[in-house]
Order: C-alpha cells, then structure tokens, then sequence
C-alpha cells in the first residue's frame, strides 16, 4: 500500500533539507556519542552506551520514516489546478453559517499543515469536508463541539 502525499515546491524542499540534516549532521554525532560511551569501558553496565545506541536507533527509524514519505511524494503543479472546486493547495474563502465570520483556508497535505499561517491539512476533519466542494456549497462538517457549516464562497489558487 503505497500512500502517496502531494507537496508544494516549499514543503517538499523542507523535507529534503530535513534528510539531509539528519543524515549529514544527526547521524555522524549519534556514531560519535556511542565511540565516546565505548570508550568508557565495560559495556554492559555502561547506561550511556545503551542510550546512545538507543538514540541512534530512533534516529534511524526517524530517516527511514523520512526517505518513505519522499520515496511516496509528489510536486504538485499549482498551475495546473482546477479553481472550480477545493482540492489540495486551493485556498478557500468561507462564512460560517452559524455566525457569519468569513475565513480563509489553504488545503495543504499533512505535514506542512500551519493553523497560524491559515493551511490545513486535507486529511483534518474541515479539510475532508471541503475538498471536492464548489463556489455557493455548503459543507457540513462534524468537529468534536458539534456541527459547522460552511458556505464556500471562493476558491483560488494563491
């Protein structure tokens, strides 16, 4: 099962330059703590030896998880995407129904979701419940408060 992620030029340069750092950094300091703790003599009751064996373990799993994601990602073309309705990197302008505040959201994958900087991720419970939306639907999306609904007012790729 392949799961396939789609990333903008940003967030799939961000992934790379984080590989890279643990590969080229991370991973030659994790070798050096274990070569000092050996160092110390006797290994089996040597706690700092066992601990940087274990950090260089959760750092290799850490790359591995890492090279999987980039092995399974994809450059999305913004150029390319159709504006008629929410798909992954469109950016939706919204009215909440119950209390008529407009809201921009951009629809990103996962990892480079960012409340703060208004991108959510397609797989949080708003981003499922607008993607394949048009201009003038509603979207009734279930949050753990309850029930909101939204209606789409415009969809853009900016």
């Amino acid at each position: 099962m392949s799961n396939v992620s789609y990333y903008t030029a940003e967030g799939l340069k961000k992934l790379k330059d984080e590989l890279n750092h643990l590969r080229d950094v991370e991973r030659p300091k994790a070798s050096q703590a274990i070569a000092e703790a050996r160092d110390k003599g006797d290994l089996s009751e040597n706690a700092e030896y066992d601990a940087a064996k274990e950090a260089q373990g959760l750092l290799e799993l850490k790359i591995a998880k890492l090279e999987g994601t980039l092995a399974n990602a994809r450059l999305i073309d913004e150029s390319q995407l159709d504006t008629s309705k929410a798909l992954v990197l469109s950016t939706v302008k919204l009215k909440n129904q119950t209390n008529g505040m407009e809201m921009k959201y951009k629809l990103v994958a996962e990892s480079e979701a960012d409340l703060k900087s208004g991108k959510i991720s397609v797989s949080s419970p708003i981003g499922k419940g607008l993607l394949g939306k048009k201009v003038g639907d509603t979207a009734e999306i279930s949050v753990p408060s309850g029930k909101i609904t939204f209606e789409i007012l415009e969809i853009t790729r900016e």
